[in-house]
């Protein structure tokens, strides 16, 4: 069985999408990332993933922080 991906998913999967193609992502697009996952009170598997691949990917500093 598959499960349907949220409306919140697929927006979050946009945001970090941009910040990969961008390899930089700014504190204002990080708190929207997580307001975006968090707006419906629940953190589904897809989101989870997604969350998991951006910190990866800032801890790798292949996505830098930028002001």
């Amino acid at each position: 069985m598959h499960d349907k991906i949220s409306e919140s998913s697929m927006r979050l999967r946009e945001m970090i999408e941009k910040a990969i193609e961008d390899h930089k992502i700014t504190r204002e697009e990080y708190d929207k990332i997580l307001n975006i996952a968090t707006e419906d009170g629940y953190i589904d598997r897809h989101e989870q993933a997604l969350l998991r691949e951006l910190q990866r990917m800032i801890e790798e500093r292949e996505i830098r922080f930028v002001i």
